[in-house]
């Protein structure tokens, strides 16, 4: 008789990452665009389905999607990998340059499927520290991937769920210090006033950047992702992908989405504009917040227990990110940056349950 066998051992004790998804009117915990994409994007989207031939597999390489992205970047079509999300992508590079008697360092607290992925995937994950501000020690950083020598380093710019894009001098440090590959997962890279895009170039080969669609370009429904990266990392990551993995529906999307860059770039000021107002309002409100160059905001409320703030949110149909249990942000919450009648709502609703 046939029997279950046991789940790996090293798997057992792991949880799935998720985002509890409760009922609330005004729903700020997972970092998604405030708005829809345009209404012509809809129409041309709907409009180009009825040409597919859904009984045919999509273009394996997903040819004019790439050749789209690096144009938009000024980079070749071979230097772009496509994925079901940023997260397929950083599971093919893990696929490929991880695994077991490989590691990968990251600085905690920072992305949770950069851990997570890396272990699913039997890669040993070495931990640096933040500072109390959350910034990268240099010196520090650069003594952990001389001491571990690990085949990936993962830097998130800006970091979720703390909000600050890494510096300039920082990123290059690791760069130049980092035996393999550098990846710099940059999903909320349009909001940042800079990009590890402009350090692509010979003298850093390991330097891979990782975009995601689901963020500014209102896309988080139809997963979509890509690194630029030396060609050999994007052979390295066709290599261990499963075939036809993007579907017709997906490169469809990003490829008109591509045609609306204006209309992105002005939600990403209209976002920038209102995390300004909610950082100001959370100020007034004496509460304990760090700055952001994402569209969310890290902060703890001072004196009062997160957890009931949160339920109390809750209990008003504000849904935010619980982060007070989580190493390294004990006490901390995270709001995303929503339409400004959502903000409004959101710093109504605070200031009710702090009084």
């Amino acid at each position: 008789m046939s029997r279950l066998p046991p789940m790996r051992p090293d798997l057992a004790l792991g949880e799935g990452y998720h985002s509890p998804q409760v009922e609330a009117e005004v729903r700020l915990n997972t970092n998604e665009s405030p708005f829809p994409p345009p209404e012509k994007w809809s129409e041309g989207f709907l409009a180009a389905l009825a040409g597919v031939s859904f009984h045919r597999y999509p273009d394996r390489p997903a040819t004019e999607l790439r050749a789209a992205i690096a144009a938009l970047h000024g980079a070749n079509p071979e230097e772009v990998f496509c994925a079901n999300g940023s997260n397929e992508v950083l599971q093919c590079l893990l696929l490929a340059y991880g695994g077991p008697g490989r590691k990968a360092a990251l600085f905690e607290p920072t992305y949770a499927l950069h851990s997570h992925i890396s272990r699913l995937t039997g890669t040993q994950v070495v931990e640096g520290v933040r500072t109390d501000d959350f910034r990268i020690d240099i010196e520090e950083a650069k003594a952990l991937v001389a001491r571990e020598r690990p085949e990936i380093t993962f830097l998130c710019s800006p970091n979720n769920p703390t909000g600050r894009a890494e510096p300039r001098d920082t990123v290059v440090a690791i760069l130049d210090a980092a035996p393999g590959l550098v990846v710099l997962d940059e999903a909320y890279g349009q909001f940042s006033s800079w990009s590890a895009l402009s350090l692509r170039g010979p003298e850093h080969p390991g330097l891979v950047v990782t975009r995601t669609f689901s963020k500014t370009w209102a896309m988080a429904g139809a997963r979509l992702g890509y690194l630029i990266a030396d060609p050999e990392v994007v052979r390295a990551c066709e290599a261990v992908v499963l075939p036809y993995h993007l579907s017709v529906q997906t490169q469809l999307a990003g490829l008109l989405a591509l045609d609306f860059t204006d209309e992105m770039e002005a939600r990403v000021a209209l976002v920038a504009e209102e995390r300004a107002r909610v950082e100001a309002a959370l100020g007034e409100l004496g509460i304990e917040r760090w700055p952001s160059d994402a569209n969310f905001i890290l902060f703890r409320p001072v004196g009062r227990d997160a957890h009931q703030v949160w339920r109390d949110l809750l209990a008003r149909s504000v849904l935010i990110r619980d982060c007070a249990s989580w190493d390294g942000l004990e006490g901390c919450l995270r709001v995303t940056i929503g339409r400004p009648d959502e903000n409004d709502r959101f710093l109504s609703a605070l200031e009710e349950c702090l009084r």
